[in-house]
């Protein structure tokens, strides 16, 4: 479903001078995220180039048996799928919305007509996808080296910044699906980070009350990739 205009900015998109951004305006397609949807398969060509506006994407590595893990996640700081901009691509990995919201899309085609006429817009997909490696690197270690609370507390904080607001949709399920643990393991951190005052959950919502309080118990793996991020592609934040 398209949306006839942009919620919220993109930091990439805001980042370019006028004239590459007149290279890609016209080609530029909005729409709303709805959350669950597929936007790409790993190991299929990529065909679109999504810049969202609002709400988050998750990119996930799926396994031959079909379990998957979040690898890093993607919101108005950045983009799905650039780099296909240089040539064909097929996605190392699973793209889906997991936060509703909206976004802009363009094809492939029209993608890396503009980028071989802009060498601006090629070194700013370059940058950021330096960024986005280094989130996945971080995610790995942070996977293997940090407890389950340290990991959902810094994995909020960044939902929040990439969603905007307080409130998350987002059931326990859904959450153990992205950080690879027991649904039923999920429940009792969370449980411990409510009776905190951190948060609240219900129904389905979690809202987060004390910032603070979350950013305490975060590993130091949120505050390093926020550095990446501002490292990789400076410029106004989202």
């Amino acid at each position: 479903m398209e949306v006839p205009q942009l919620g919220v900015s993109n930091r990439i998109l805001d980042s370019l001078p006028a004239a590459e951004g007149a290279l890609l305006k016209p080609q530029l397609k909005t729409f709303a995220m709805v959350q669950g949807t597929l936007l790409q398969e790993q190991g299929d060509q990529i065909s679109y180039i999504y810049f969202p506006m609002s709400g988050m994407i998750s990119l996930l590595a799926v396994m031959k048996q079909g379990q998957s893990v979040e690898i890093a996640t993607v919101g108005r700081e950045g983009a799905v799928g650039a780099m296909s901009g240089f040539g064909p691509r097929h996605a190392f990995t699973r793209g889906i919305v997991q936060v509703e919201g909206s976004a802009a899309r363009i094809s492939t085609a029209h993608f890396h007509e503009a980028m071989k006429k802009s060498a601006t817009l090629r070194e700013t997909i370059v940058r950021y996808n330096e960024g986005l490696l280094a989130q996945v690197q971080q995610t790995a270690a942070c996977n293997a080296l940090h407890d389950l609370e340290q990991r959902l507390c810094r994995w909020l904080l960044q939902t929040q910044d990439r969603a905007g607001g307080d409130m998350i949709t987002l059931t326990h399920e859904f959450l153990s699906q992205m950080l690879a643990v027991r649904r039923t393991t999920v429940t009792l951190v969370a449980r411990g980070l409510q009776k905190s005052g951190a948060i609240e959950y219900k129904r389905g919502k979690i809202r987060i009350v004390d910032r603070r309080k979350l950013e305490k118990r975060a590993c130091e793996c949120y505050k390093v990739v926020s550095q990446q991020i501002d490292q990789h592609l400076p410029g106004a934040k989202g």
